[in-house]
C-alpha cells in the first residue's frame, strides 16, 4: 500500500475515524483505525465495538492499493503536528508504515486489516430518509435529558420512534422528560422504537455538523446506522422497554404562565448562585402578572427576584424545581416566549415554545 495525501485531508478524517477509539481498551487492535486504499482514494474506520465510524479520504496520489490498521491517536498526532499544507506520503513496509512529509520521518507499527472487528447488523434493515436539519434538530433539543450510567440501562441512551409519517427523540433520566417531533420525507412507515446509546448519540450529533444534504437512517433488530455523503455511522441498539413516554406528558393545566425566554433565563441564572449545590432547588411563586422566583442554602444565604409574566390560574400558586433542569429548557427552546403548565405543586409541569410545540419537555418538581 502506497499513497499521498494532504495534511488537512489526513488530519480531518483521522478526527472522524478516531473519535470512537477509546484510550483504554481489551484489544489492542482496537487502538487502531482501518485504512482501506483503492485507485478512488482512501476508507478509514474506527470502533470501539459498540460504535463504527467510516469515512472517505481524498488521496494525492495513489501507488498501489491494500488495507492495514494503524494507530489513530498516533496518526492524529503526527496530522496535527505537521505545518499545514504539507503533503504527506505514506508507504507499508511488511508489519509498519513509514510517513514521510518534507525532512520528517515516522514508523508506525500496524496490525492485519483481516483481524480489524467490524460491526454487522443483525436481519433485515429498514431503512428511511431525513433532511439533516430536522434530524439534527431532533436529537440536539432532546439529548441533555439522557441519562448517565443509570441502573435502568435504557436511560442511558436517546428513544428514536419512527411511524405514522412522524419523526421522534425522547430523553429522559427519570426527573424530566424531553420529547421532540418532526414529519418524516416520504409519508407514513411501520412503526419502530429504537434505543441508541448516549455515545452513539453525542458522536452523530458531531458528525451531522458537517452534514448538508439528506441522510439515510436504517435500522435492524441490533443495529443503527446512518449514511451521508461524508460518512457512515453504526451503532448497536440498547435492547430494553423504553418508558411509555406519552403518559408522562402532562395534559391540561389549570395554572399557565408565559414569559420572555431570555429575561427568564437570566432571573433563574442569578437565583441559582445562591440555591444549594446539592439539591439546585428554586421555589417559583405565581401571582397574576408576576412571577417570584426564591433560593437559599445551608448558609441561610437567599436570593429573590421578580419577573413580569402572563400568569392565568389560581394566584399564589407555588412550586419548586431543580433549576438546573429549567436552565437545560431555556437553553433549548429557541423562541421569544416560554409557556409553563402547571397541575398542582405535586405534578410535573409541561414547558415549551410559545408558538413551536414541536418540543415538549416535562419536569418533575422537587419539595423545598
Amino acid at each position: 500500500m502506497e499513497f499521498s495525501v494532504s495534511r488537512e485531508q489526513l488530519l480531518e478524517k483521522t478526527q472522524t475515524a478516531a473519535s470512537v477509539v477509546e484510550r483504554k481498551q481489551t484489544m489492542a487492535i482496537l487502538a487502531n483505525i482501518l485504512v482501506e486504499v483503492d485507485a478512488t482514494g482512501a476508507v478509514l474506520t474506527g470502533t470501539d465495538l459498540d460504535t463504527e465510524i467510516s469515512t472517505r479520504m481524498e488521496l494525492v496520489e495513489v501507488g498501489s492499493g491494500g488495507a492495514i490498521t494503524i494507530p489513530g491517536r498516533k496518526l492524529l498526532d503526527i496530522a496535527k503536528a505537521l505545518p499545514e499544507g504539507a503533503v504527506i506520503q505514506i508507504k507499508q513496509d511488511g508489519s509498519h508504515l513509514h510517513i514521510v512529509s518534507g525532512r520528517s520521518r515516522f514508523k508506525l507499527a500496524t496490525l492485519p486489516a483481516q483481524d480489524y472487528p467490524r460491526l454487522e447488523a443483525r436481519g433485515d434493515l429498514t431503512s428511511v430518509q431525513l433532511a439533516k436539519e430536522p434530524l439534527q434538530d431532533a436529537i440536539s433539543k432532546t439529548q441533555f435529558a439522557m441519562a448517565q450510567q443509570d441502573v435502568r440501562y435504557y436511560l442511558n441512551g436517546m428513544l428514536f420512534s419512527i411511524g405514522g409519517g412522524d419523526f421522534r427523540t425522547v430523553a429522559t433520566d427519570g426527573h424530566r422528560l424531553s420529547l421532540y417531533q418532526t414529519l418524516l420525507e416520504g409519508g407514513s412507515s411501520e412503526p419502530v422504537s429504537l434505543i441508541v446509546p448516549r455515545k452513539a448519540v453525542l458522536e452523530l450529533v458531531r458528525l451531522l455538523n458537517g452534514v448538508k444534504d439528506t441522510v439515510e437512517l436504517a435500522f435492524s433488530s441490533s443495529h443503527f446506522r446512518v449514511s451521508a455523503a461524508s460518512f457512515v455511522f453504526t451503532s448497536v441498539l440498547i435492547d430494553g422497554r423504553f418508558p411509555d413516554y406519552e403518559r408522562v406528558v402532562p395534559q391540561g393545566g389549570d395554572n399557565v404562565v408565559r414569559a420572555d425566554r431570555k429575561r427568564l433565563r437570566e432571573v433563574l441564572q442569578r437565583a441559582s448562585i445562591l440555591s444549594s449545590e446539592q439539591y439546585r432547588g428554586v421555589r417559583l411563586r405565581l401571582s397574576h402578572g408576576q412571577l417570584d422566583v426564591m433560593a437559599n442554602n445551608a448558609e441561610q444565604e437567599e436570593a429573590q427576584e421578580s419577573l413580569e409574566v402572563e400568569f392565568v390560574g389560581q394566584d399564589g400558586f407555588e412550586i419548586g424545581f431543580n433549576v438546573g433542569y429549567l436552565l437545560d429548557v431555556l437553553t433549548t427552546v429557541d423562541t421569544e416566549l416560554v409557556e409553563i403548565r402547571f397541575g398542582d405543586s405535586n405534578r410535573s409541569a409541561l414547558m415549551l415554545g410559545v408558538g413551536d410545540e414541536s418540543g415538549r419537555y416535562v419536569v418533575m418538581p422537587m419539595r423545598l
